[in-house]
């Protein structure tokens, strides 16, 4: 059996890094870069560990101010605003480290870096400009930028709308849904924004796929199924035998009253990396995965 590849996972503990470690944990052991051992992104001193590591081929880097209305609140605070320090400078100093270093990168960035316009047929391609709307957006865009400029081997994943089986520390859309429909309360469902669930277990076999074909650039790792919220509920109730009864349409307006702009059409194209062999799942593929 081949020798297990050592890589260092920065926000390996969250929703989505968790199930990443879990699903390849026989083919990589994933060394934890946190507060909690000492390392804070904002601080280049304290990523020395990556500096002077000679055993960890890959850093991946999932560590982000993620909360999207959060970020938006300290808009006006620009480079002091917590968001940018830890998506822009936090990023920059993960990126120097793994340039003094000589390892290879792996950024997982975001949808929302499309403003949702004016997506081509078939959703947005890796080759498609980003146009970020709102501070989080603008935030991993320069992430990004920072890493496509840095000089490294390296991968920038973009993901959207992540779902997986239940997770202790917080709960994803799919999860969050299936709670209230079991609890018998109201839903109130989008009907004018366009998004692409993905199942983390997929984003995970897609990375390792990745990482094995020693790839690299920019690339979309998302479910290749793209609809609105309201049909997502209306399939999550369907899949799971919940009373449709429950669900109630709103808009992006008045869901998202006062609260950062969200872009309409985030449907996302990952035919690049279906060309390697990865099989992303539908969103009711993924939704039977809970079954």
């Amino acid at each position: 059996m081949a020798e297990k590849i050592n890589i260092f996972g920065i926000g390996i503990s969250g929703l989505v890094g968790s199930k990443i470690t879990e699903v390849l944990k026989d083919k990589y052991i994933f060394d934890n870069l946190s507060l909690d051992t000492g390392v804070d992104i904002t601080d280049p001193k304290t990523l020395d560990v990556i500096r002077n590591d000679k055993e960890h081929p890959i850093v991946l880097h999932l560590a982000a101010l993620a909360d999207v209305d959060k970020c938006e609140e300290s808009r006006q605070l620009g480079k002091e605003s917590l968001a940018y320090k830890i998506n822009v400078l936090g990023t920059e100093n993960v990126v120097t480290a793994c340039r003094d270093a000589g390892k290879k990168m792996i950024y997982i960035s975001t949808d929302f870096v499309f403003d949702g316009v004016n997506p081509p047929v078939g959703g947005y391609t890796e080759e498609d400009g980003p146009h970020p709307l709102n501070w989080y957006a603008e935030t991993k865009q320069q992430g990004e930028e920072i890493v496509k400029n840095s000089g490294l081997a390296y991968i920038i994943a973009r993901i959207a709308y992540p779902y997986r089986s239940t997770f202790p520390l917080k709960k994803d859309f799919v999860n969050a849904i299936i709670e209230r429909l079991k609890n018998n309360q109201q839903v109130f469902a989008v009907t004018d924004h366009i998004m692409t669930p993905t199942l983390v277990d997929d984003i995970a076999l897609a990375l390792d796929k990745l990482i094995e074909t020693k790839s690299s650039g920019i690339f979309h790792v998302v479910g290749s199924e793209s609809l609105r919220p309201y049909d997502a509920v209306l399939k999550i109730a369907e899949v799971m035998g919940f009373d449709k009864s429950l669900i109630s349409q709103t808009t992006r307006d008045e869901y998202f009253k006062n609260r950062a702009i969200r872009p309409f059409n985030l449907s996302l194209n990952n035919a690049k990396i279906k060309k390697l062999g990865v099989n992303m799942k539908t969103f009711e593929e993924g939704l039977k995965t809970f079954l």
